[in-house]
């Protein structure tokens, strides 16, 4: 029979592995928003609230079409 201090053990657990799965197949998304940052100010991109919420836009759009339920919100 299942210890009852540790019946929410389980649930906790898998929920923190899907987090760090998810966490980490993020990071290629992190990368593309730190590069972008370095790129701006570098001099390489425009810097422009316009061209950086346009951006974000479709980094968000490609992280959820990527990882679908896996997608940060």
């Amino acid at each position: 029979m299942a210890d009852p201090k540790n019946r929410h053990a389980l649930p906790q657990l898998l929920g923190e592995m899907v987090r760090v799965s998810s966490d980490a197949l993020a990071l290629p998304f992190d990368m593309a928003r730190a590069h972008y940052v370095c790129s701006v100010r570098a001099g390489l991109v425009e810097r422009s609230m316009l061209a950086s919420a346009r951006f974000e836009h479709l980094l968000v759009a490609l992280e959820r079409l990527a990882l679908g339920g896996m997608a940060r919100r």
